[in-house]
């Protein structure tokens, strides 16, 4: 534990193990989720031609105030009513140096129920 300075540098090197490994293509583009301790955002993003296919985020449903995990599923849903609409069906999952468990789960589990393969 003697290299990490803070718990920061420590997500940001998580972070960059993940995105070493996972790369959104025009075929599978990169579920990628955000999350601060009020708002939690997801896009689907093509890295091959760096845009942004599909986005949605507890502002866009009006739940302001805090992050629960009934906001964060629907959070899902709505990011693969979306991409599905723009013809996308199956993606690979970036939690963006989180873990996987609580909120970022949620998501991961309304998207799959919303239709997107992972």
């Amino acid at each position: 534990m003697a290299n990490i300075k803070s718990k920061a540098d420590r997500r940001k090197r998580l972070k960059m193990g993940i995105r070493r490994k996972v790369k959104g293509t025009t075929e599978r583009p990169r579920l990628s989720v955000f999350r601060s301790n009020k708002v939690i955002y997801a896009q689907v993003i093509d890295d091959t031609k760096g845009m942004t296919l599909a986005a949605s985020s507890s502002v866009e449903l009006d739940k302001k105030g805090g992050v629960n995990l009934e906001i964060s599923k629907n959070v899902g849903k709505k990011v693969a009513e979306k991409a599905l609409a723009s013809g996308v069906s199956t993606i690979v999952f970036d939690r963006n140096g989180s873990l996987y468990h609580g909120n970022i789960k949620a998501l991961a589990e309304g998207a799959r129920e919303g239709g997107l393969k992972f």
